[in-house]
């Protein structure tokens, strides 16, 4: 154990602001160093004495590498960050189906065979077709985490008619219910 070490272990086994697990693990390295006995730590620390003497061994093997968690643990991610930008970006662009008004006003589309809009089915296979190798639902918990939506709005909802009138205020639900009439303090015939 050297100095430098030291400082910093009793500095993150009283930090406050630092990972719960590393702040624990210091304090298991600052205690074995007052000279607790394993089972005095755990029962301080209220963990198992095994997890003690596990990060004891660890710390003297390996420092203060030893306090963190080794790499590798969890699932690998399947696509990398740059296929998932990809797939974000797919979202949202224009599908290759649409129709769009070209500069004489009429009406085409950039592959008459592609998807009109974006579904999650249309998604997975352009996303395959770029080479992410991807299933339809990781598209959608990916495209779901970031926010990012994969339906667009309905097309019969806007119109480039110059001559297309916007309706009028929508109209209630529902009738509005009478209110009854007050009610007199005169005795009724149910009140006798």
């Amino acid at each position: 154990m050297d100095t430098e070490e030291e400082r910093q272990i009793r500095k993150l086994a009283g930090a406050r602001h630092a990972p719960a697990d590393w702040i624990m693990r210091a304090q298991i390295i600052a205690f074995s160093w007052q000279g607790l006995r394993t089972s005095a730590i755990a029962a301080k620390l209220g963990c198992p004495m095994q997890t003690v003497r596990e990060r004891i061994e660890r710390f003297n093997a390996e420092g203060l590498t030893g306090l963190g968690d080794r790499p590798g643990a969890g699932r690998k991610p399947r696509i990398t960050e740059i296929e998932r930008g990809q797939l974000i970006a797919l979202a949202r662009s224009t599908p290759p189906g649409r129709l769009s008004r070209g500069q004489t006003g009429d009406l085409a589309a950039d592959d008459e065979n592609g998807p009109t809009q974006w579904t999650l089915d249309s998604l997975t296979t352009a996303a395959r077709a770029q080479g992410i190798l991807i299933a339809r639902s990781q598209v959608r918990r990916i495209l779901r985490a970031e926010k990012v939506r994969w339906r667009h709005t309905r097309s019969w909802t806007t119109s480039t008619d110059p001559d297309f009138a916007l309706k009028g205020p929508r109209s209630s639900a529902a009738t509005p219910t009478r209110r009854p009439p007050p009610r007199s303090s005169a005795p009724t015939n149910w009140d006798r």
